[in-house]
């Protein structure tokens, strides 16, 4: 069983996968089945690293700051407002400088404001983008399954499996948020606690590989255009997995770019 659960496959895709299933299942009818998302990054954490927090590693930053706010989205779905979504925005762009402020405190005071205002901004945006997304379960499914999988898989050619587990676990918990619905043939509840937790611990893991591992900071340009590529119109009538399909196409070549312009610097992943 050791042997099983040491699998990088079972880890990053089959456990995050059974687990998002079950939640999404479970919380349905209680509007918080986009849990699944943070639930299934959770047991990737647990499997990968633990939740020992000490000493405060970044890795175990992003973990924290992963679960947190998925808390924190369920009474932020209870409010509305549009300023709401611009400080949620602020403040996940304060939690990546807070990941990354030992490695920013090594560079000269030029290259450490830069890249914290680039990985500010990456985590601000991601974050505020796919919150705009959240009443609309489809396109944050979309956007979530690429966003996971091209951020997990750029981060492994980038010369780091950890977040390249935990980004892949993202997506693997998106495509099981997403077969309900395909089953189902109808919308499940998204809301903040999907986006939220999604979009900030995408954020958080991209600029992490970026500053630690060989991942390019250009390769985040494609995957930070993924909510961007869902707002086209698709037919509302036909077929859930039929619409998810069409929204995915814009996504998912986001997604490959990413990956590509990481594996034409680093080459085939390490494992």
């Amino acid at each position: 069983m050791s042997e099983l659960l040491n699998n990088p496959a079972v880890q990053g895709g089959v456990a995050p996968f059974a687990v998002a299933l079950v939640v999404a299942l479970l919380f349905q009818r209680l509007r918080l089945s986009g849990l699944a998302i943070i639930a299934g990054f959770a047991i990737t954490a647990y499997l990968v690293s633990g939740f020992a927090f000490e000493p405060l590693t970044s890795t175990r930053k992003i973990i924290l700051l992963g679960i947190a706010s998925g808390l924190l989205a369920i009474p932020l779905s209870l409010l509305s407002g549009f300023l709401w979504r611009p400080l949620i925005a602020v403040l996940a762009a304060a939690c990546a400088i807070w990941l990354c402020i030992r490695v920013l405190q090594q560079q000269p005071l030029a290259v450490a404001l830069q890249w914290g205002t680039g990985c500010a901004l990456y985590a601000g945006w991601l974050v505020y983008a796919m919150d705009g997304l959240s009443d609309t379960p489809l396109r944050a499914t979309g956007a979530a399954i690429a966003l996971g999988l091209g951020t997990g898989l750029a981060a492994l050619m980038g010369a780091s499996a950890v977040l390249g587990l935990y980004g892949v676990s993202l997506g693997s918990a998106a495509m099981a948020y997403s077969l309900v619905m395909i089953i189902r043939n109808r919308e499940l509840p998204c809301g903040r606690t999907f986006t939220l937790p999604l979009a900030l611990t995408a954020g958080l893991v991209g600029c992490f590989a970026v500053l630690s591992a060989q991942l390019p900071w250009y390769a985040l340009l494609p995957l930070a255009a993924i909510p961007l590529t869902t707002k086209f119109p698709v037919p509302k009538k036909s077929l859930v997995v039929l619409q998810l399909m069409l929204l995915s196409i814009g996504p998912i070549a986001c997604a490959t770019l990413g990956v590509y312009l990481s594996w034409r610097i680093n080459g085939a992943p390490p494992l």
